[in-house]
């Protein structure tokens, strides 16, 4: 009795998964994104000193402002249907300047390397979730119309 209730429940719940799990991905990281790019916007990010001392070559002064403006166009663009295409574009442009502090400045991402991860090094290897996450809303644009319906 208590088997056959727990899957029927647990069959319910697989079927709400399912049906809104691509939804919640792309608010959760349309919601990071913005959230990350603001406080790059607003000078208040902790990665800010991360990202100047990663990407100082490039000689902008403000980069760190302009990155945070393509990471909330990123996250906007996550929240639209619409433009779902542009925010994944931008995303994986964005990608590589993501790792960026792994090989120029290794000394702010590992004690021991290559295993022993600072806090910093941890921020920076968080982006291979994100990565697969993109990978995954990459994967769900051309679904047959019922489970595109349903997960927009």
């Amino acid at each position: 009795m208590f088997k056959k209730r727990y899957f029927a429940l647990e069959k319910r719940l697989v079927l709400f998964i399912r049906t809104h799990s691509i939804k919640f991905l792309k608010w959760s990281m349309g919601i990071i994104y913005f959230w990350f790019g603001l406080l790059k916007v607003m000078d208040i990010s902790p990665a800010e000193e991360l990202v100047y001392r990663a990407t100082r070559w490039i000689g902008v002064h403000d980069f760190v402002v302009v990155l945070g403006v393509w990471e909330m166009l990123i996250g906007i663009c996550l929240f639209s249907r619409k433009f779902l295409r542009i925010g994944l574009l931008l995303l994986f442009v964005h990608f590589p300047g993501t790792f960026l502090p792994l090989f120029l400045n290794p000394e702010d991402c590992f004690t021991v390397i290559p295993y022993g991860l600072t806090l910093e090094g941890q921020y920076v290897f968080k982006n291979i979730v994100l990565l697969a996450a993109g990978l995954v809303l990459i994967g769900s644009l051309h679904q047959s119309p019922k489970t595109k319906k349903e997960n927009m």
